[in-house]
């Protein structure tokens, strides 16, 4: 009878756990055709030569496009200091100046270091600048929690975009979203 019962319950967290990994990927592939005021860009890994990572660096080619289709205002880079020595923000802008956008239409977040304090460090920044909608720019995987701590921060009007870029690690960052959605 135990035996059933956590028989019953693993299969029923499996099936939760196979419903909530298509959700988000659903919902981080589906791309705003929304404007915003603000481009939100959450960092990621800033190689030990100082080059980004493939994965960094398209989350930044989509913001280009953003921000080249005036969907985007300005755009917030948002990152922490990364183990290789390199401040995610500051990187992210230079490799934005380098593809011709403007330094007045970046603002840079050197203290973005996890998820949640990249949101409450853009939430401060929109409400300072009287911003009422922000485009986050991410992973796919990532869009649904990053939706979901903007709503609990007291920001609704978020949108996503994610880049068209895939690679095997996405099946362990779905697993982990997973978790990181209900902490």
């Amino acid at each position: 009878m135990l035996k059933n019962i956590f028989k019953y319950i693993f299969i029923a967290g499996m099936v939760w756990f196979v419903i909530h990994s298509i959700y988000i990927t659903a919902d981080g592939l589906i791309n705003t055709q929304q404007n915003a005021d603000l481009a939100v860009v959450l960092g990621n890994k800033v190689n030990e030569d100082g080059t980004l990572s493939p994965r960094l660096k398209a989350r930044l080619d989509e913001t280009i496009k953003l921000y080249r289709k005036k969907q985007v205002k300005e755009i917030l880079v948002s990152g922490g200091l990364g183990k290789e020595g390199y401040w995610e923000g500051s990187e992210m802008k230079k490799y934005l100046i380098e593809n011709k956008i403007p330094s007045d239409k970046i603002i840079t977040d050197n203290h973005g270091d996890t998820t949640e304090k990249t949101v409450i460090n853009s939430v401060r920044i929109a409400d300072s600048l009287k911003y009422k909608s922000i485009i986050s720019v991410s992973q796919y995987y990532h869009q649904t929690r990053i939706k979901k701590l903007f709503r609990k921060h007291h920001f609704n009007n978020i949108t996503s975009s994610s880049p068209e870029y895939f690679e095997i690690r996405d099946l362990y960052s779905i697993f982990r979203e997973f978790f990181a959605y209900y902490l």
